[in-house]
């Protein structure tokens, strides 16, 4: 058969063209194009009107506008197993793409560390956006009791709301008990500490051992200004600026082994408010998400915005909680041992 060379000619420009439609780089999108006229889920772990739902709203208000291509974020609660459900999700079956994102429980993450894994989740893989404020919780007693400092908390019994196995409020006393000798008793059946709190001025309870400043101070600041409560310590990595007097409680213990064991524990609260990415995302579309995240934070209307709401926002990037993370799960055996025994594991 004789060669058909302006056929051929054809036939081959045809198929070069197929070639170059799909070929890895020209298949791949710039980042707005991607997002561009996008809408963006936003998976969020807990109910609606939660403090983590309200972070999460108030950030996908605003952050449509610094990403490349101004896509619209749609909010999606995701109830269900302590935040795991949600994680699950986000770690298997949500699309790799970057137009799923999530926030979940921030004391998560640890439990892989501690040997509890169940779901078989790696959250070290999860690409980590930021966290919305690093938290910084206190500890108090009501001015009638006994307990007026810390070191009467390590001779005499306070008794504190809990508000679920797991949860924080419970979690933590139990912890310094063990770590430091403090003599919190847990009273559970409490909804939240809102409701334990009250329970404090009905005179049910004598104090709180975990409660975040930002909530006390948006909400009970007058029992502050008023001398109705003792604060017995806070437990931030630093001084914080509106209640410099207040001690740190990692600065209150000297064994070196449940120091760390303690540092292990409340490193969670770097991770006030988290939020991800799925694992595998194109990094250029990850590295838009965080830079994105920042900026959003930064933003004037944004801080008005979230000054209304009464939450307490500062910038934790994505960097750092990485880096609190990779520290956590290179934790000495020692101290594992001394966080599980502290936690009753």
């Amino acid at each position: 058969m004789a060669f058909n060379q302006k056929k051929y000619r054809v036939v081959a420009g045809f198929l070069a063209a197929a070639w170059f439609a799909v070929s890895p780089a020209h298949a791949q999108q710039s980042v707005e194009q991607f997002y561009k006229g996008r809408q963006i889920d936003m998976i969020i772990y807990s109910a609606n009107n939660s403090a983590y739902d309200f972070y999460a709203r108030l950030l996908i208000a605003h952050m449509g506008r610094y990403m490349p291509g101004n896509p619209t974020f749609i909010p999606k609660n995701m109830i269900g197993a302590g935040g795991l459900k949600a994680s699950e999700y986000l770690y298997k079956i949500a699309p790799k793409d970057g137009a799923t994102v999530g926030t979940i429980g921030r004391g998560l993450p640890f439990d892989q560390f501690l040997g509890r894994n169940e779901m078989g989740i790696d959250f070290l893989k999860f690409n980590w956006i930021g966290s919305m404020n690093r938290e910084s919780t206190v500890a108090f007693s009501w001015h009638t009791t006994k307990v007026k400092t810390f070191e009467d908390l390590q001779k005499i019994e306070l008794l504190v709301p809990g508000t679920g196995a797991g949860a924080d409020s419970e979690l933590i006393p139990v912890a310094l008990n063990s770590l430091m000798g403090t003599k919190f008793k847990i009273i559970k059946g409490y909804v939240n500490t809102t409701d334990g709190a009250l329970a404090v001025e009905r005179g049910e309870l004598e104090g709180v051992a975990y409660w975040s400043w930002s909530a006390l101070r948006s909400t009970h600041m007058h029992w502050v200004k008023e001398g109705k409560i003792n604060m017995l310590f806070h437990t931030g990595d630093r001084v914080h600026p509106e209640i410099p007097q207040v001690r740190l409680v990692r600065n209150l213990i000297s064994d070196p082994v449940k120091k760390q064991a303690l540092e292990f524990i409340l490193a969670r609260e770097l991770l006030g408010r988290p939020f991800i990415a799925p694992p595998d995302i194109p990094a250029d579309r990850a590295k838009a998400l965080r830079e994105a995240f920042v900026k959003t934070l930064q933003d004037k209307d944004f801080i008005a915005d979230a000054e209304k709401r009464q939450l307490e926002v500062n910038i934790v990037t994505g960097e750092e909680v990485e880096e609190a993370l990779r520290k956590a799960a290179a934790a000495p055996k020692d101290v594992i041992e001394s966080v599980k025994k502290a936690l009753e594991m």
